[in-house]
């Protein structure tokens, strides 16, 4: 072997060493026979730096893996007794191997047994087992290798290749040989090398679980679930080092599928064991990793008894379900015990249990009181469980918090279906916690006040009502959960100086703002809540933000009670609209933030019983300091240098855009911009802002703004906007990219789309430039393997063939028309180009509407000059070639609906030709393609279907046909 080469395997040699032994694995790799160097340094034991034996297991992985199909059957013996060599000597080398290398070997193992067991190496176990047989290393390289056929052949989260249909029949066809020839010979190892090295060995005992675990769910049950095999497992249950192995090989012998009475009596004999043995004491034991583990098993356990009872009931065996359902209750105190664990680890693994266990309890016709005990004592667990530690970061949310808001979760749906099982019984649970925590709320720990806000807030979910009507309707639940907003909002616990305090009450408020259509005395109160130090002004970034949200759903949902402080309101918050470039100090609230907030100003400018007069007073006093910042910071962006300064600007720019886009979604259809007699004042935004799309510097930002603003406009002003549409396209239009145009035709759409021919010599005078504009970003030079800019490039073609369908498809066709000769042709062959030559199914469907938009609008006898000519010597081609194109795949989805609307363009010209085009077809065209004469008439008729669906269906079969 090239020793040079092999000195670049170790880790820390130097560049150029490494390359060399890399490029030396690529040559043995490929080679006919050098990789037998390998096996024979292999076999031999040449070498003893452990880099170089990883290599030489490498090469013979590469040769079965990649060269197994050419390689000569000597060679495969070759390799056989390579792996076992290197295996016998594994039992008398003086020190193991390393654990990386005895992993690859395994998994060598494991693909010759793939590759081999079924054909050529029916014995492979009984060879393996013959070389090993007690020897801890050689138990140790069997069992490694164990886990990694099980990982190729049963593991199903192993993503295997694309041939995975056959992979699955090859690895049935394994275990059922594997079943025949030798499972009972491997149960029969396991069970020697457990009864072996259980006490001497735990590293090899605690391997063994684990194949077995990963065995049980394919093999004969019986096998293990003896009580031979079944004691010595439960006797490892009272060896530390060995329990948490044991419990979860327990647990996959539970999980297996089996008959209900079998599973019922098997789970039983198991836990009578358990408690004899004192396991269900988990209050004595202190190792939290393995009650983990224990509380998954009994979780299995559970879940398990109430599948076998779920079947028994639907077998309608009343007696063995009734034996199964008292084995389900015998174990709910254990449930409780590890639900209500303080490790969240252990309560989490119990709760899937649980929650089968209520949804038992909700299928029964009534409940027996040990029953609602049952009930009642997991809702005090979920209850303590809900709650906060003191260690939680709120400010600086980790792994940690993540995991305890994912567990929250898990217990809400608890809480849920408690709810489900007896909402009478939550709710007066709920209540009794809630009522107590807050008479005293001022000398109890913050996450006791959270919880019990949090229990309320929740209750809006775990019993549903439709449209929020949580105070009408059932007046006993209506009136316990008034009586606690009562209190939630007279209590004063909204001043508790705790972040998570804060944010619960303020969620629950607008959870039930129905509340205050009911009270709307309490109104006042918790708007000054929302806008003091307890909301808005709150300490926390986190509360400020989220109650700025919360703040204008407040609002927006009581709108019609807020007229009395619609001043008052609009003078507080006159800090909290100010707008300013970031500086590095931290602001009261974000931009995103301060988006709410001028909504919610919006909302209450419009939605105000004041007359016009005063709705546009208060409009102009919200925007016009916005549009007096934009002028003074566009000035200083277009003077200033620095990078950094320009972005903070330009940002800031973009920002009182959207927020005088924000205020204008308070508008309906009910109140208008012109009923609120506000148009005035967003025209002047309008005038202010233009002048931003010619600033030169940070085009991007500002285009981008600007041009949703308009967006809006288009909606909130309609033909007032028109007037400002040519300025901004012509601004728009200069030094474009690729996404900028992409980004401004579906305003130009929008504008057609609504205004059609209102806005027709506009887009007469910007049709052609804008087309020019397109056509010059999409002629530039785009390197091979830049896949952006061909994205950009691609979705910018869309774009223009989706302008040019919304011109043709808005009755505007003369737009196109008035082009110019040259320029219509020019216009037309691009379409014709997008139908046949881009593979890009969507484009291609556009193109085909276009066309036959088109062929409907020009094809008839008094159509466009020329246009008939056109149809004949580049449509017709157009809905041939495109579809017998290679990349035109009739498999996708996509390319269906592109060839749905080429049979309309077909339709369409037969249509508007009539007899003229069946005749052109008969006697040209189709004959030029060399289709068959019987073909042709099929063809012919089938397009001449009053049913335009036949055609369609016809004309995909056609194509299929045709291909190669």
């Amino acid at each position: 072997m090239d020793e040079q080469a092999l000195l670049g395997l170790n880790p820390n040699a130097d560049a150029s060493f490494r390359q060399r032994a890399l490029a030396y694995f690529e040559q043995l790799k490929i080679s006919q026979d050098a990789w037998q160097v390998c096996a024979e340094a292999l076999a031999q034991g040449v070498y003893s730096d452990d880099h170089v034996k990883f290599f030489c297991i490498q090469v013979l992985e590469h040769q079965i893996k990649f060269r197994y199909a050419v390689l000569t059957e000597a060679q495969h013996q070759l390799i056989r007794q390579t792996m076992m060599t290197w295996l016998q000597a594994q039992m008398v080398n003086l020190h193991p191997e390393k654990t990386f290398i005895r992993n690859k070997a395994a998994q060598v193992f494991a693909l010759l047994f793939l590759t081999e067991y079924l054909t050529k190496w029916p014995k492979f176990f009984f060879d393996i087992l013959s070389v090993v047989g007690l020897n801890p290393r050689g138990v140790d390289l069997y069992l490694r290798t164990l886990m990694a056929i099980d990982a190729e052949v049963v593991d199903r989260d192993i993503v295997h290749t694309a041939e995975v249909r056959m992979e699955c029949r090859r690895n049935t066809l394994i275990k059922d040989a594997m079943r025949e020839q030798c499972i009972p010979n491997l149960v029969e190892s396991w069970y020697q090398i457990l009864h072996t090295y259980q006490q001497t060995n735990s590293e090899l005992t605690c391997q063994c679980l684990e194949v077995v675990g990963a065995f049980v769910s394919w093999i004969d049950l019986n096998l293990i679930a003896n009580d031979r095999f079944v004691n010595v497992l439960l006797s490892h249950m009272s060896v530390e080092v060995l329990r948490e192995e044991a419990c979860d090989c327990l647990f996959e012998i539970v999980n297996k599928g089996m008959d209900p009475i079998d599973k019922t009596k098997l789970v039983e004999s198991l836990c009578q064991v358990l408690l004899a043995s004192g396991f269900f004491n988990t209050e004595q034991e202190e190792d939290v990793d393995f009650l983990a583990r224990f509380s998954k098993l009994i979780n299995g356990m559970g879940q398990a008894l109430i599948t076998s009872w779920s079947k028994l009931v639907k077998a309608g065996d009343v007696k063995n379900s009734q034996v199964t359902l008292q084995a389900v209750e015998a174990k709910v105190p254990l449930l409780l015990k590890l639900l209500v664990h303080e490790d969240d680890d252990i309560s989490s693994n119990i709760i899937g249990f649980c929650y089968d266990y209520l949804h038992t309890l909700k299928q029964l016709p009534a409940l027996t009181e040990q029953q609602k005990a049952n009930v009642e004592a997991i809702m005090h667990a979920v209850m303590k469980k809900l709650t906060y530690d003191e260690e939680y970061n709120f400010e600086n949310e980790g792994e940690d918090e993540a995991m305890f808001l994912e567990y929250r979760k898990h217990l809400k749906l608890l809480l849920d279906r408690l709810a489900q099982v007896s909402p009478e019984l939550l709710l007066a649970a709920v209540r009794r916690v809630f009522n107590t925590t807050l008479e005293n709320w001022q000398s109890i720990r913050f996450m006791e006040v959270e919880v019990a806000l949090r229990l309320l807030f929740m209750l809006g979910e775990a019993i549903p009502v439709s449209h929020g009507a949580h105070f009408s309707g059932d007046s006993a639940k209506a009136s316990v959960l008034q009586e606690m907003m009562h209190t939630l909002v007279t209590s004063g616990v909204s001043q508790y100086q705790h972040a998570s305090v804060s944010l619960e009450f303020f969620e629950t408020v607008v959870r039930y703002e129905k509340f205050f259509t009911v009270e709307p005395q309490h109104i006042p109160t918790v708007l000054m809540a929302f806008l003091d130090h307890r909301g808005l002004r709150n300490n926390s970034p986190k509360v400020r933000s989220r109650t700025a949200y919360l703040f204008s759903r407040f609002i927006k949902s009581l709108n019609k009670h807020m007229n009395p402080f619609i001043e008052d309101i609009l003078n507080r918050i006159q800090d909290l609209l100010v707008l300013s470039p970031s500086n590095g100090f931290q602001t009261l609230l974000s931009s995103d933030d301060q988006l709410f907030i001028y909504e919610t100003a919006g909302v209450l400018i419009v939605n105000s019983e004041y007359p016009a007069e005063r709705k546009q007073a208060l409009m102009r006093d919200l925007l016009t300091p916005l549009m007096e910042k934009f002028k003074v910071f566009l000035e200083k962006l277009l003077t200033e240098q620095d990078e950094e300064r320009q972005t903070a600007l330009a940002d800031c720019l973009n920002h009182a855009v959207g927020f005088a886009s924000r205020t204008s979604k308070a508008f309906s259809n009910k109140q208008t911009v012109k009923q609120c007699g506000c148009s005035e004042v967003y025209r002047d935004c309008l005038q202010t802002f233009l002048p931003a799309l010619s600033c030169p510097l940070q085009k991007e930002v500002l285009r981008s703004g600007v041009r949703t603003f308009l967006h809006r406009m288009i909606i909130c002003l309609e033909e007032e906007v028109l007037p400002f549409i040519p300025t901004a396209s012509e601004h728009m239009l200069k030094d474009c990219e690729a996404k900028d145009l992409q980004e401004f035709i579906p305003l130009i759409n929008q504008i057609t789309a609504k205004f059609k021919t209102q806005i027709s010599p506009f887009l007469q005078q910007v049709f052609m430039p804008l087309v020019q504009a397109i056509f010059e970003v999409l002629s530039r030079p785009v390197e091979e393997n830049d896949q952006t800019a061909a994205l950009e490039n691609q979705m910018l073609r869309r774009s223009y063939f989706a302008f040019l369908q919304t011109v043709a498809g808005s009755g505007m066709s003369e737009v196109i028309a008035n082009q110019g000769v040259q320029n219509v042709e020019q216009v037309l062959f691009t379409v014709i180009q997008g139908a046949v030559e881009f593979p890009d199914p969507i484009a291609q469907k556009t193109c085909f509407i276009i066309l036959s938009k088109l062929v409907e609008l020009w094809g008839g006898k008094d159509g466009l000059l020329g246009f008939e000519d056109f149809i004949y010597k580049h449509i017709v081609p157009a809905c041939f070639l495109a579809p017998l194109k290679p990349t035109f795949d009739l498999a996708d989805a996509q390319t269906v609906l592109a060839l749905s609307e080429c049979a309309v363009t077909l339709k369409t010209i037969h249509l508007k030709r009539g007899p003229e085009f069946i005749q052109y077809l008969q006697q040209e065209y189709l004959q030029s393609l060399q289709v068959a004469p019987e073909i042709i008439q099929e063809f012919c008729q089938a397009l001449q279907q009053a049913d335009g669906k036949i055609f369609k269906n016809y004309l995909k079969v056609f194509f299929q046909r045709a291909k190669p």
